[in-house]
């Protein structure tokens, strides 16, 4: 029996990697072999799951301070994972961040040393951030842009959000007020026809373009490519052939609800298995009640299993003990 593991991250609990290792111990009495390919969707995991960081570069912080961000190049191609420059946990979380001065700076400047270490590729995930400055920081750090001429830069994002609606979607977990979320609303209003008289883009109908508090708009004011980030790593990482490979798949996340099949791993892979007609196992930490389950698709809930405590405290434990459950049940 061959097993395809290929989770997302299990947030605050275990990395992708982690999770898909704790699987694999759990599954490996009754495997042949398996295949481990951590996945993510744009957001936090993306750098690791195209490769992990082999450069760590002191940039600008969210808030200003220097941060050491961590980044990775090879055969031309770079992955920039805004959260390490300019994420919402560098900030301290919501309550460490002030909306209002937060900036993507970080971003673009390593954004800027992937094109002076000679990528000719970039890949930009943008989940996880503490700014909603339309991405005017990472913009300006990036200048003089003329020298991105001939590069692409690929914006890998976890939402469809557009531009002028991200301050009231997360605003409030970036610790905006009503009255912040409100000035953020105008400001990205100004800025959105600056874009457009400066770089002739219209962001503000842009799919995407509100990701990361408007960077992904921004990035696509000055030629950026915004894509579905599942996607765009489902592909880097040859997916497709993995599954079409396998006996079994097995992904997984830490909360499986409605946006779960919205753009995101599960979703992604549940549909690439059904094509494939092979059958696809979800473990997750907890399932909304309310979802619905595509055909052909096993859940597993850590919660349900080993209760809420046990489920957020020894995941990974977890993951392994439920090894022997999920081929059973199959």
């Amino acid at each position: 029996m061959r097993v395809l593991i290929c989770p997302d991250k299990f947030r605050g609990t275990a990395t992708a990697l982690a999770a898909a290792q704790a699987i694999a111990e759990g599954v490996s009495g009754a495997a042949r072999d398996t295949v481990l390919i951590p996945l993510a969707d744009g957001g936090e995991g993306t750098l690791a799951a195209l490769g992990g960081f082999n450069r760590v570069s002191n940039v600008s912080g969210p808030l200003g301070d220097p941060v050491e961000a961590r980044w990775r190049i090879s055969g031309g191609r770079a992955v920039v994972e805004m959260a390490e420059a300019s994420g919402l946990l560098v900030a301290g979380g919501a309550e460490g961040n002030d909306p209002l001065s937060a900036t993507t700076s970080g971003t673009g400047e390593l954004i800027s040393e992937a094109r002076t270490a000679g990528a000719k590729r970039i890949v930009i995930g943008v989940g996880g951030s503490a700014s909603t400055d339309g991405g005017l920081g990472a913009i300006r750090a990036m200048e003089p842009l003329v020298r991105f001429s001939g590069v692409d830069l690929l914006v890998a994002c976890d939402v469809d959000t557009k531009f002028l609606e991200a301050p009231s979607v997360f605003g409030p977990q970036k610790g905006a007020t009503k009255a912040e979320i409100e000035l953020l609303e105008r400001r990205l209003g100004r800025l959105s026809d600056l874009y457009l008289e400066e770089y002739g883009t219209d962001v503000t109908d842009l799919e995407h373009s509100g990701a990361a508090g408007g960077l992904a708009g921004g990035l696509a004011a000055i030629g950026a490519q915004l894509v579905n980030g599942f996607e765009l790593i489902a592909e880097e990482v040859a997916l497709e052939d993995a599954v079409s490979a396998a006996d079994i798949v097995i992904t997984g996340e830490g909360r499986l609800d409605t946006e779960s099949f919205n753009g995101k791993v599960v979703g992604g892979v549940a549909a690439m298995a059904k094509e494939c007609q092979i059958p696809v196992v979800a473990v997750v930490g907890s399932c909304d009640p309310g979802v619905v389950l595509p055909d052909g698709m096993t859940v597993h809930s850590l919660v349900e299993n080993f209760g809420p405590e046990r489920a957020y405290d020894q995941t990974k434990r977890c993951l392994t003990n439920l090894g022997p459950k999920i081929l059973t049940d199959l």
